[in-house]
Order: structure tokens, then sequence, then C-alpha cells
């Protein structure tokens, strides 16, 4: 392997990165309970010094408003692009919801040219809308026992599971 390039290995699967060409990393997309802009905290440490070698998105959980269903799609100065699902409020079916998701992801997907790529995921409920998708590896940063808060999904733990059963490297604290 030339000098300037590193193997590399999450669980089963092999890809070859190089130091020099930024746009040979596989992206990350990040999918998160958390909003980019509320708190600085371990998300946004982490993906911002991830931005400065790949492409980073960062996938919100939707907005419910009465505006048109949409992405808005902003590159925030770390380099990371913040992508926000606008949902319509009378959206009320959780599995109208997540088909109104995986459509958008799919859409993310195609318009910005993800192919290669590794989820990084920080809500297991995100799994219901990407569990389609084919990543090269997939990250669990479990920062909070999610399924102790009030008003937790019922599915929530199930999510969770699956989850567990998919991750190539789980990160909790």
């Amino acid at each position: 392997m030339k000098n300037n390039q590193e193997k590399n290995s999450f669980g089963s699967r092999h890809f070859t990165t190089s130091k020099t060409r930024t746009q040979d990393l596989p992206d990350l997309v990040c999918l998160s309970h958390l909003r980019w802009d509320f708190v600085y905290q371990r998300p946004q440490h982490l993906l911002s010094r991830f931005a400065k070698e790949r492409r980073v998105f960062f996938v919100e959980e939707p907005i419910f408003d009465d505006g048109p269903m949409r992405l808005d799609i902003s590159r925030r100065q770390s380099g990371v692009w913040v992508v926000v699902p606008h949902l319509p409020v009378d959206l009320l079916s959780n599995i109208a919801i997540e088909a109104v998701q995986q459509g958008m992801i799919d859409r993310l997907f195609a318009e910005h040219d993800i192919h290669e790529h590794i989820l990084w995921y920080y809500t297991p409920m995100a799994v219901a809308w990407t569990r389609h998708l084919h990543p090269l590896a997939v990250v669990y940063d479990c920062m909070d026992e999610l399924s102790a808060f009030k008003g937790a999904p019922p599915s929530l733990r199930a999510r969770e599971a699956e989850l567990f059963d998919r991750a190539d490297l789980v990160f909790t604290g």
C-alpha cells in the first residue's frame, strides 16, 4: 500500500482511505435527537473535528410545522452540514412519519452524492428509516439512557436493541 494510504477496518468491513485526499474518505452521516445549535457538547466536538477530513451530515429530528415538507440543509463554519427535516404538523402516524423520513434521507443521499458512508447514531429511533442503507460501519454514541427519559417512545428499547445488533462500535457515557 502507498505511503499516503491507510487500511481501516470496522467489524468485518474493510476500506482504504487516503490521508491526502478527503474526497477518498467515506462520508459520515449522523442521526441525532439533538439540535446542532442548541448546546455545544460531545456531538459538536467530535463531528466538527471529523468535518476537517471528510464530509459530515448532521441529521436532526424533524420539525413539525405548517410550511411545506422540506429538508433545510446548511453548512456551518465547522464544515458540518446540518440537515433539518420539516414535516407537516398533520402527519400523525409513526409509520407515515418514518416513511417520509426514509424518502428524505434517500433524497439527501442522492442530491449530495453520498455513497460510501458511515452511519453515526445518537438516537436509536432513526434505525426505522435508515435500516435499508448500506454503510461501511455503524457507530452508536449512547450519551444517555434515552429510554429512561419522560415521554420516551415505547419502541425505543426495541430500536436500541436493533442498533446494538447492527453497531460495529458503541460509545457510552
